[in-house]
């Protein structure tokens, strides 16, 4: 959402001031790319930091509902034999 304005703001100043459309858009984008680069720099190394995390996991994970849904399948074969 912010990347989202920080484009948007500077396109609607400049379309404002009269600026063409698609010299605003450009500026615009460099505008934002520039300040993305610089305000979200934390948010940018939390999710770089995460899909590490994620990509280089060792074990699988497993939850709650994986246990439960080994537990009626361990079940049903127990009653099936």
């Amino acid at each position: 959402m912010l990347r989202v304005l920080l484009f948007a703001v500077p396109f609607a100043v400049l379309m404002l001031a009269g600026v063409t459309w698609w010299i605003s858009a450009v500026v615009a984008a460099l505008f934002g790319l520039a300040a993305s680069a610089v305000f979200l720099r934390k948010a940018r190394d939390a999710m770089s930091r995460d899909l590490y995390t994620v990509r280089h996991r060792t074990e699988e994970p497993t939850s709650a509902d994986d246990d439960a849904e080994d537990a009626v399948l361990d079940a049903r074969e127990r009653n099936a034999e």
